[in-house]
């Protein structure tokens, strides 16, 4: 078995995010982990506490990041919409698209007049691309305009290695980012009270719809898969998954483990969503040996 050793690290505060771990200058004490028990290509765990860099595998490579942009599109569609119960009707000429796309869905239907608060728990927890594509016409009058928003956002958290062209993470060549960026994103967003919410939220009940008139139950993906009794952990309090075949299976999550709050991002897992889900074998794993310590 190789075993790798990785320092824990001081950084130097980005001042546009608060307590956001940016630049390693010294090492402080040791976290072990196997790294042949990491499938993923990448990842990178930060203690939220005092905003140390635990372990860091490829955090500053250029990866695809899936349906983890749902956490940019989410973060920027609360702080730009005041009135999270109003309703939005979702057009006809998206499903389309997004069927044709053979996008991840939440299981709202075309002319469904849906509201704000239930289209983000839509895009988190189920990973529905028509919430997204809804939330962004209704900030930003089209997709296109709201990744305006997306990229300016991702330059105020000091996101340099982040290109957003969709806010569903349907592939792009040029829609990309690293593990390093989306700590920073998912750092920031947890910061959010209505964020924070949905985040952790196991499952949700909709509103009342013109076309569900007893509302929809979503079900966060990970949780869901997190059914078998090796992968049930109470510490972890929250997720969200991704997967595209160039991005791999992903997974932003975050936890708590002996008194203190951790956020984990992995990407380029082996699989699909029908197979193994090895990157929350990989969350299993790195929280485990931080419960262990």
């Amino acid at each position: 078995m190789i075993t790798i050793t990785q320092e824990i690290q001081d950084v130097n505060i980005d001042n546009t995010i608060p307590g956001f771990a940016d630049k390693i200058i010294e090492p402080k004490d040791s976290f072990q982990l196997s790294i042949d028990k990491l499938y993923s290509s990448n990842a990178i765990l930060i203690r939220l506490d005092d905003s140390k860099v635990i372990f860091d595998k490829k955090s500053e490579e250029q990866i695809f990041p899936a349906s983890l942009t749902k956490i940019m599109t989410a973060i920027v569609a609360i702080e730009n919409i005041t009135d999270l119960q109003q309703y939005i009707t979702l057009p006809t000429t998206m499903f389309e698209i997004l069927y044709g796309e053979n996008a991840s869905m939440a299981g709202f239907l075309p002319e469904e007049e849906v509201q704000v608060i239930d289209l983000l728990y839509g895009a988190l927890l189920p990973s529905g691309a028509e919430c997204c594509i809804g939330l962004a016409d209704m900030v930003a009058g089209s997709e296109q305009e709201f990744t305006q928003l997306m990229n300016n956002k991702a330059k105020e958290l000091g996101m340099d290695n982040s290109n957003f062209t969709n806010s569903t993470g349907l592939h792009n060549s040029k829609h990309y980012t690293t593990v390093m960026d989306l700590a920073k994103l998912l750092q920031y967003a947890l910061n959010n009270e209505t964020f924070m919410e949905i985040f952790t939220s196991v499952k949700h009940t909709t509103a009342s719809t013109n076309l569900h008139p007893d509302g929809i139950t979503l079900y966060s993906s990970m949780f869901s898969k997190m059914d078998s009794a090796e992968l049930v952990m109470e510490e972890i309090l929250g997720g969200k998954t991704g997967y595209t075949e160039p991005a791999g299976l992903c997974l932003a999550s975050y936890a708590y483990i002996n008194n203190k709050r951790y956020i984990l991002v992995t990407t380029g897992a082996e699989g699909n969503t029908k197979t193994e889900q090895k990157n929350i074998f990989d969350a299993y794993e790195v929280y485990k040996e931080l419960k262990a310590n």
